[in-house]
This record gives structure tokens, sequence and C-alpha cells, in this order.
């Protein structure tokens, strides 16, 4: 891939990293605290425990994205956690300026995720000696 070209993977993957960290660390934590984030993950049906898994994959995912350290296993997990916000949201149509926030802008952050674990981290990233010999996949 072409210098330009790392570029604009790297500028997708910093981009993803920024959207997690502050969706996550402001909106759900902040905006909406945690608790309400737990209440509202159970008036769904699903356990507290994934409220909490959410917030830490946003925001450590995140962390990692901006950083480009194991960019495809963390755009594995952020790609799964987009497709369950899409589901989540689903019933609120799909303009994400609709009540209840339709499901718009989780299902275009599951594709975005999905490309960037199809394209790998890019350039400019901390490089970690023991991932440097992982599968392509892991990296």
């Amino acid at each position: 891939m072409k210098q330009v070209e790392q570029l604009g993977v790297t500028l997708l993957r910093v981009s993803l990293g920024v959207v997690f960290l502050v969706h996550s660390a402001y909106l759900k934590v902040v905006v909406f605290t945690v608790p309400g984030t737990v209440g509202f993950f159970e008036s769904l049906g699903l356990p507290a425990i994934l409220a909490y898994g959410t917030i830490a994959a946003e925001v450590v995912g995140g962390v990692l994205l901006i950083l480009g350290i194991g960019v495809r296993p963390v755009a594995a997990v952020l790609t799964a956690v987009s497709l369950g916000a899409t589901w989540a949201h689903l019933g609120a149509g799909w303009l994400f300026t609709n009540e209840g926030g339709g499901y718009e802008y989780p299902l275009f952050l599951a594709v975005a995720t999905a490309a960037q674990f199809l394209l790998g981290p890019g350039a400019l990233r901390v490089r970690i000696p023991q991932l440097q010999h992982a599968p392509v996949w892991a990296q």
C-alpha cells in the first residue's frame, strides 16, 4: 500500500478511536451516567454487566485504536459492539436524530470498524516488539 493510502488508513483509525473514546467516556459516563447506561441496557433485557463491558470496550478500544495497538482485534470487538448498538436502536427508525436515536450512526460505525479490521493499522502507530511477530489478524 502506498504511503498516502497508509495515511488514509491511519486517519480512519484515529478518527474511530476518538469517536469511541469520547462517545463512551463522555456520553455514557458523564451525560447518561454509568447507572443510567446500565438502566438502558437492562430496559432492553440485557444484563448489567454488558453495559460495563461495552463502556470498557469503547474506552480501552478507542485508546488502542488511537495508538494503533492491536488494531484488528480491537476493530473486531468494536464492530460487534456497534452491531449491538444497531440492534438496540432498530425500533427508533433509521435517523439517529429520531427520538431514542435511530440506527444510522451505529450501523455506520459497524461498517467503518469492519473496514478498519480489513485495512489494518496503517502508518504512524505505536509498535510493541512482542506484537511484531503476531499473525496479521492480531496486529
